[in-house]
């Protein structure tokens, strides 16, 4: 490719909305160019680097025994109605209806359509196991769509679908698309962790993510420092305490806080802390009436929340909902909660007693309160956020806290679509049962971001070569120089002919301009070509990644920028 004719106009500086690092540098570097809010053109240097992570995805999914398909974008809502995901999935799913008023959405993935197709293929136990795979465009229209790539409202994703016909099978599906991912990520160069993960609108109950390091993250996760245990920060639990032992416990005495709904008030001025105080935070959940409880000091989780009353919509009460159900906002307590509510505990609360929490009446809470005796709790679940520093509930290791950008999330779906969907087939003792399913998620552009954060510097992109949109770019610097053009052209042959993809930049721009677009850019090796080439007889030559530089002779650079190909990460 001449630099000359490729379709990629270099920006000096970035765009005043562009936050991070890959945001900026893949808008300078001109791989990406901004249609509206979470929507981009990729531009032909983006491609290329999308098309490599695709090129290794497909060629690790045909290697696991997955086959490929394409599935539409536009789906009926039906099936989505039948699974209950048109509701959960509410506003972030884009809804349409076509000329004859039937809705549909555009896919944000494709459990519904998968299962139903294989259901009506694939009817008995001799047909499995299946895993089909497509790499498409998925949409989700995020409230706030942010940094670029790694929050977009259209985004390129794999995504698989493993079909057998017991959890046997199933765990054995989900261990090889493990182990290929494996080999995804470790052959992008991508530092990252795997970790036990929240399974969110999708359910199931074993999975994980793979989340790419990054300081800029938004994804949070939690690992112990003996490094046994790691967890999206949504998932994380942490060691549960010993319940409260038996002792005193005090009468539950009324007190006056006037003016003080919040935890913190009411530690002051009591003199106690926060620990001491029981939150009650107030859900609906279906039309249903949810009280969730945790320490005074502790943030309720409310995917967690969400989880445990799956299927049911959940939302944070607002001021009419207080209004209506006779609750006073900043002074609930779980006293006397009505039988129709659901009063929902932390685990954690049981290793407490005495609690100062609300009383139900303006500028009022309660001293002495204990479970059973004052307040009931209907269920015991892990509702809390995990903080730094937290015991780690499988050594009691210290928690940490790190940033991270999910690329990749695997789940065992047992049969939460097949057995909705009446997605069956007829088991060897002739007896219909449904699928054992799992899926497996890649985000191709946000590999693209992740990348992007982790492999650049000052001067811009620092691709791993398996990424890079081309090998190596030849750099004549006197364009002027007929020898100089002469020579940077045979090497420019020469490197095709060694089957390296390369730009030679015959742009009638300066040396120092060429240099900073290779660098902003980001191709793997640069050789050099100018006048003191000639009286030398060398070339100059870089690695980007490691800034490591040498020099070749002419007769042989274009051989010695593949031994540093080969060399470089």
């Amino acid at each position: 490719m001449r630099a000359s004719k490729l379709f990629a106009r270099t920006l000096r500086e970035a765009p005043a909305e562009a936050e991070v690092a890959s945001h900026q540098l893949l808008l300078r570097a001109a791989y990406i160019r901004k249609l509206m809010a979470g929507v981009y053109t990729w531009l032909p240097l983006g491609l290329r680097t999308l098309r490599r992570v695709e090129a290794i995805i497909r060629e690790e999914m045909d290697a696991s025994g997955a086959q490929e398909l394409r599935m539409p974008i536009v789906l009926p809502a039906e099936p989505w109605k039948i699974t209950g995901r048109w509701q959960t999935y509410g506003q972030e799913m884009f809804k349409l209806k076509d000329r004859h008023d039937r809705e549909l959405g555009l896919g944000p993935t494709q459990e519904e359509v998968v299962t139903p197709l294989v259901a009506g293929e694939f009817g008995s136990y001799r047909d499995l196991p299946v895993n089909l795979y497509q790499i498409e465009w998925k949409y989700r229209d995020e409230l706030r769509p942010r940094f670029g790539l790694l929050r977009g409202r259209e985004f390129l994703m794999k995504d698989a679908y493993s079909f057998d016909r017991d959890v046997d099978g199933l765990r054995s599906s989900y261990r090889t698309m493990f182990e290929a991912y494996e080999r995804v990520f470790g052959r992008c160069g991508l530092d990252y962790r795997i970790v036990e993960a929240d399974p969110g609108s999708i359910g199931g109950d074993v999975n994980h993510e793979f989340m790419a390091l990054a300081a800029v993250g938004e994804d949070l996760f939690v690992s112990c420092e003996n490094g046994d245990y790691a967890a999206d920060v949504e998932a994380a639990q942490a060691s549960t305490p010993e319940p409260a032992p038996p002792g005193d416990r005090e009468e539950m005495v009324e007190i006056f806080t006037p003016g003080r709904p919040g935890i913190q008030d009411v530690a002051e001025l009591l003199g106690r802390p926060a620990p001491d105080l029981l939150k009650c935070m107030l859900y609906d959940a279906g039309g249903r009436t949810v009280a969730v409880l945790v320490p005074g000091d502790r943030e309720v989780n409310q995917n967690k929340v969400a989880r445990a009353l799956w299927p049911a919509p959940v939302r944070l009460f607002d001021d009419a909902d207080f209004a209506a159900h006779g609750f006073v906002k900043g002074y609930v307590g779980p006293q006397k909660m009505s039988e129709d509510a659901l009063v929902l505990a932390d685990r954690s609360v049981r290793g407490g007693a005495n609690w100062v929490t609300g009383a139900n009446r303006i500028d009022h809470h309660v001293t002495g309160a204990n479970v059973e005796r004052d307040f009931r709790v209907d269920r015991w679940e892990d509702v809390m956020r995990v903080n730094e520093g937290d015991s780690c509930p499988r050594c009691g290791g210290r928690l940490h806290i790190g940033r991270s950008i999910v690329v990749g999330h695997i789940y065992q779906l047992g049969t939460r679509y097949s057995k909705p969907l009446k997605a069956t087939f007829v088991d060897e003792d002739g007896t219909e049962q449904p699928y054992q399913m799992g899926c497996y998620g890649i985000g191709l552009s946000r590999i693209v971001a992740a990348a992007a954060e982790q492999f650049n510097d000052e001067a811009g992109l620092r691709w791993p070569k398996a990424l890079a949109p081309y090998d190596a770019v030849v750099i004549p610097t006197n364009m002027d120089q007929a020898a100089v053009v002469e020579t940077a052209e045979r090497l420019y042959g020469e490197l095709a002919e060694l089957d390296i993809d390369a730009v030679i930049d015959d742009r009638e721009v300066t040396a120092g301009v060429k240099f900073a677009d290779a660098d902003l850019i980001g191709y793997p090796v640069q050789i050099v070509v100018g006048k003191r080439s000639l009286q030398s007889g060398t070339a100059d030559l870089k690695v980007r990644s490691t800034g490591q530089r040498s020099h070749a002779p002419l007769a042989q650079a274009a051989r010695a920028a593949v031994d540093l190909l080969a060399g470089a990460p």
